[in-house]
């Protein structure tokens, strides 16, 4: 079965960042998708899934317009709590962080600006 990593984040230049670097690290050992919100997300989730693509990792932003990442994360955990979850934002208010820590069970929040192995880490060691 083939596996997916998904990144969101409203912004483009971030999205590209996140995929060249794990690109990079994990070369073509999975799909990577990009979503630059909450709810295209959940539907490259559903894509996936129905593509029999199992997601293994999201990578998500809490600052976007509409669904923030907390919120997204949580419905993600409630329909697929094993996928590996991780917020990435340098806005997250510690509410918002504490919310998607209960609720979604996020696996690391990061700050940004993010340094590689702390990205890498966060994944390898939820593997």
């Amino acid at each position: 079965m083939e596996k997916a990593i998904i990144c969101v984040d409203d912004e483009k230049i971030i999205l590209d960042a996140l995929k060249t670097q794990l690109k990079e690290r994990y070369g073509d050992n999975y799909i990577y998708e990009l979503a630059e919100s909450g709810e295209e997300g959940l539907e490259i989730l559903d894509e996936l899934l129905s593509d029999d693509i199992k997601t293994i990792v999201i990578i998500s932003d809490w600052l976007m317009p509409n669904m923030k990442g907390d919120e997204f994360l949580i419905k993600v955990h409630n329909k697929h709590p094993d996928i590996i979850k991780i917020m990435l934002s340098g806005q997250a208010n510690m509410k918002a962080v504490d919310k998607a820590k209960k609720y979604a069970r996020i696996n690391k929040f990061i700050n940004k600006p993010w340094k590689n192995e702390q990205l890498f880490d966060a994944i390898e060691s939820n593997l």
